[in-house]
């Protein structure tokens, strides 16, 4: 039996009664709250992004001249450093005793403690390098046989890792286009990447033994002196990848200079592709091997 009209026409107004929706206002006011949401929640991936790159560039830079001042090191503080002869009084071949003789090898042919240990130049052109370092290139008794080399073979390397050739190791650093490159015998290598500044100055014994005393010197004004050089100091000024937000006038602490003047560097006034980025010094003092054989050279 169909339903009454009346009945029906009153069921569908009841229902039409409990049916609501949002109005234009509440869904404008929603839509609103989404976007200030997203807003929110972007900002705090872009401050959060711009932190961890940050970060990361610092932690680059510090590996960067961890590196760089290890290659440094290694053939610093071999520099001019010459062969022991634990039996200076008898041939290859002899049997070595533990009461034998200790001296330095003091001729060693090619080899110019005044000139093959360390040179420096303050301004390089096309063809020069800023800082030279040499040590003398010998063999030692291996315990590996080899009729080819009788058990001897060289274990020193340059800063690029060469074996050198004649009787000298050779490493010359030079800066080119923000790169800091290595040569030995040979065309130079980049070592290090993103360096805005590499300086060397030089500490002299200016003094006796006596009453020893240092003086800083650049190249030019040792002046061939380089057998009274004790020690040597490299500056590197790196730079980072990500560019910075930084306020106006925002400045790092250059490297000394040749003449020992100590710059401020605004990172909001350089040219690309430094402009706004990381900037870092780093200083550190290397003590040459061979103060007695420079010594006794001068």
């Amino acid at each position: 039996m169909r339903a009454p009209l009346y009945a029906t026409m009153t069921t569908n107004r009841c229902h039409r009664q409990h049916q609501k929706g949002l109005s234009l206002v509440e869904l404008m006011v929603g839509i609103a709250i989404g976007l200030l949401t997203v807003a929110v929640a972007m900002g705090a991936l872009m401050a959060s992004r711009s932190v961890t790159a940050t970060v990361s560039d610092s932690s680059l830079l510090q590996q960067q001249s961890a590196y760089a001042f290890r290659v440094l090191a290694q053939q610093l503080r071999q520099a001019g450093s010459m062969r022991l002869n634990l039996a200076a009084q008898k041939t290859d071949g002899a049997a070595i005793e533990i009461t034998d003789l200790v001296a330095f090898e003091t001729q060693a042919p090619g080899f110019n403690p005044n000139l093959d240990i360390i040179q420096g130049v303050d301004a390089p052109g096309t063809n020069q390098f800023q800082l030279t370092v040499g040590y003398r290139n010998y063999t030692e008794q291996l315990h590996i046989a080899s009729a080819a080399n009788n058990n001897r073979e060289s274990l020193l390397r340059n800063c690029l890792g060469e074996q050198g050739s004649n009787d000298r190791i050779l490493s010359r650093f030079v800066l080119r286009n923000n790169t800091l490159s290595c040569a030995g015998e040979g065309n130079a290598q980049p070592i290090v990447d993103n360096v805005a500044n590499f300086q060397v100055r030089y500490l002299l014994q200016t003094t006796p033994h006596g009453n020893p005393q240092m003086q800083y010197m650049n190249a030019a004004t040792v002046n061939g002196r380089w057998a009274q050089v004790f020690a040597v100091e490299v500056c590197l000024v790196l730079y980072g990848n990500e560019v910075i937000d930084m306020p106006a006038g925002s400045s790092y602490t250059d490297c000394p200079s040749a003449d020992g003047v100590i710059a401020t560097v605004d990172m909001t006034a350089l040219e690309q592709p430094r402009n706004r980025r990381m900037h870092k010094t780093f200083r550190s003092v290397f003590q040459l091997r061979s103060q007695g054989l420079l010594q006794t050279s001068s």
